[in-house]
């Protein structure tokens, strides 16, 4: 929007014909006092090679900041007698350049936005929340919470079974070795056991769940997102939190301290086949070796340990799952990025819990 205004001059000229440099003042008001101008640009005109002169005062009046900024270009014109300036002759433009700066204002916090990674980590924590006062409320879809207990326990077992025993005679493999040539058979079968129910088990079954269950969820939350069937949900009158990402949640928290109790018991049994077999170390050594070195607490943690895994998985597989942005591309990096970060989770937990349920010099090996 352009304004007007009227300007006042009052020019004090040189009597002197000889003097290139002509004083003046020149005052400069606005019709509107809201509006009263910012800058002044005083410009040298030369006209047919003389050299005209130039104000060396200038005044202006400003009577607030918020105001247009305003060009005026002030040139004299010679007279044709005695080539001394005799008029003033002023231009201007006037631009209000509010509009240009609340413009620039929108485009700098338009353009700004916090990274993905930073939202998508306070989800995890704003998603546990809901699902935890959901459950205590009682909340809970038990239909879908059956149907993903049997998909995270029973048909997870064959596949963390295998991994448990193939892991058990790995270690059993480096164990033997080692005490054999120390003469510690007796030893093998209480850090066998001590291993696998406070580290191995727990450790090895929340990794193999992540990869299959974890990606899983992350997949299929993703599609719905991504092709809006979450909306249909709250359009329907469902909440997405109540009916997708809690039973999911109670399911992995329920199922992974199970798996995990059967997959030490396999570990173990592998160990100590191998160990006879192989080594000629009898079975009953180290199943009474085990149990000498086992305390009710080692199991006991072990299976609370999975539990707080079994969370990890499912909260964050769920959470990258219903942030998912992009179609099919934007499904196959939430689920890579779900399995990622709970594999990171677990062995950040796995540190947390291990500081807090084992400090000080252990006594387990004391009584074989």
């Amino acid at each position: 929007m352009q304004t007007a205004a009227i300007h006042s001059q009052t020019l004090y000229l040189n009597d002197r014909r000889g003097s290139k440099k002509i004083s003046a003042w020149m005052i400069m008001t606005n019709r509107y006092q809201s509006q009263p101008f910012q800058s002044l640009k005083l410009f040298r005109r030369f006209e047919n090679g003389q050299n005209l002169g130039c104000f060396s005062k200038t005044r202006l009046l400003v009577l607030s900041n918020k105001i247009p900024v305003s060009k005026t270009r002030i040139s004299a014109i010679s007279n044709t007698n005695d080539g001394h300036p005799s008029a003033l002759c002023v231009s201007e433009d006037i631009t209000d350049t509010n509009n240009a700066l609340n413009k620039k204002e929108e485009t700098l916090f338009s353009k700004w936005s916090p990274p993905r990674s930073l939202w998508r980590g306070l989800t995890i924590f704003v998603l546990a929340g809901q699902v935890i006062m959901r459950t205590l409320k009682g909340k809970i879809h038990w239909k879908n919470t059956l149907q993903q207990l049997d998909r995270v326990g029973p048909k997870s077992v064959g596949v963390c079974l295998l991994t448990s025993a193939f892991v058990g005679m790995a270690f059993t493999i480096q164990f033997v070795r080692e005490f054999t040539r120390l003469g510690l058979n007796r030893a093998v079968g209480g850090v066998l056991a001590l291993a696998f129910a406070r580290e191995l088990s727990p450790v090895i079954t929340s990794i193999v769940v992540a990869g299959r269950i974890g990606s899983a969820f992350a997949a299929e939350l993703g599609t719905m997102q991504v092709s809006e069937q979450t909306d249909t949900l709250r359009v329907l009158g469902s909440d997405p939190v109540d009916y997708l990402v809690t039973p999911r949640v109670i399911a992995s928290c329920v199922a992974l301290p199970f798996l995990t109790l059967i997959c030490f018991t396999v570990g173990m049994a592998s160990s100590a086949l191998l160990a006879d077999g192989v080594y000629g170390i009898s079975i009953n050594i180290i199943l009474d070796s085990a149990q000498r070195a086992l305390r009710p607490w080692d199991i006991l943690s072990a299976m609370i340990k999975s539990q707080v895994f079994g969370g990890i998985i499912s909260i964050v597989s769920c959470t990258w799952g219903v942030t998912t942005m992009g179609g099919a591309k934007g499904v196959g990096e939430s689920t890579t990025s779900a399995v990622v970060i709970s594999l990171v989770g677990i062995f950040i937990a796995d540190f947390l819990l291990s500081c807090c349920f084992f400090q000080g010099a252990g006594d387990s090996l004391k009584k074989l």
